[in-house]
């Protein structure tokens, strides 16, 4: 298709086809690894019997062996359309005040780390500071391959235990955290949306910028009518972008909506007793009497809480992907 005459004459459709070939290459890459690494093992196992390679040599080529093939496994759970694009992340305290909005922002870092170390670029949407410390909300965007394959194993309520900072008792505290990621769509998913069914409002971006924040209303504010939903932008300092952006991540929102509503309607005729709800306590973060984070879902816990909030989460987001993913592939 792309060596036809005139394959670039549409940009937008030559781009989809790129991005189509690209994860197609992804796949025949990594099939051609694995299966270079296993004749290379079978011919590092023959020199090993005839006394002509060491065991260590032979171990270090096994272990690289079963991990093209554990990561290739790994990436086929995330098979679905909506797996490979970028995704938006909502941190929303829950109640409890300052306990629950400085461990949102506990979150917001973890997070953001956490897509430092996948090299994922991360962009700031939204932000509403707390009145005395933390954040109201934050919408991060994830930009980058399989973002919202990975984030959406982190959609529900976070719930952490420690000893307060802001008790003068110093006495031990719960608090709450909703966490909800959605595909940021690109130009492959088409969703159409009636003009007349949104409502705009304007306001003064927060937080520090240039001479144009917080004089100008250039963040903007999105409501639909039918659904309810509502989505701040004040990325940049154009209104007319911060517009564009808003209706994009609207879209996004509705394309996953009707995602969920597919997953349920499958999880109900098929019986299925795992659900995956927004709503649902997903993970417990325990720093005060023991340290702990433990997933509820599906058991996996490590005692080391420093390096959980310091992004290290990719075990928990492949135990979850490893068990949803084989559940779904037996189905």
């Amino acid at each position: 298709m792309t060596e036809q005459p005139g394959f670039w004459n549409d940009p937008k459709k030559a781009e989809v086809v790129i991005k189509s070939i690209q994860v197609k290459k992804y796949w025949t890459d990594a099939y051609d690894k694995v299966i270079s690494s296993a004749e290379d093992l079978k011919v590092i196992f023959d020199f090993f019997e005839e006394g002509e390679a060491t065991e260590q040599e032979l171990d270090s080529n096994y272990i690289n062996t079963l991990k093209l093939v554990e990561d290739i496994e790994f990436k086929n759970m995330l098979s679905d359309k909506e797996d490979k694009l970028g995704a938006i992340l909502h941190i929303n305290p829950g109640a409890g005040g300052t306990e629950s909005q400085d461990w949102a922002q506990m979150l917001m870092r973890m997070y953001i780390r956490w897509g430092e170390r996948n090299k994922y670029k991360i962009k700031e949407i939204d932000f509403q500071e707390g009145d005395v410390a933390g954040i109201k909300s934050v919408s991060l965007e994830f930009v980058g391959d399989y973002a919202y394959g990975y984030l959406k194993c982190e959609n529900g309520v976070h719930r952490l235990v420690r000893l307060s900072p802001f008790d003068a008792a110093n006495k031990r505290h719960t608090s709450f955290a909703s966490v909800y990621a959605y595909p940021m769509i690109d130009d492959s998913i088409e969703i159409t949306i009636n003009p007349s069914e949104i409502s705009w409002d304007t306001f003064r971006a927060s937080g520090p910028g240039g001479q144009n924040v917080n004089k100008v209303e250039t963040a903007v504010r999105l409501k639909h009518e039918p659904t309810g939903i509502i989505v701040e932008c004040q990325e940049t300092r154009s209104q007319q972008q911060n517009r564009d952006k808003a209706l994009r991540m609207l879209k996004s929102q509705l394309y996953e909506i009707e995602m969920r509503k597919k997953r349920e309607a499958i999880a109900e005729i098929e019986g299925s007793k795992m659900k995956i709800e927004w709503g649902s306590q997903i993970r417990s973060y325990v720093m005060h009497p023991y340290k702990l984070v433990k997933d509820v879902r599906t058991k996996y816990e490590t005692g080391n809480v420093q390096a959980v909030m310091d992004g290290d989460l990719n075990d928990f987001i492949k135990a979850f992907l490893m068990e949803f993913g084989q559940k779904k592939g037996k189905k």
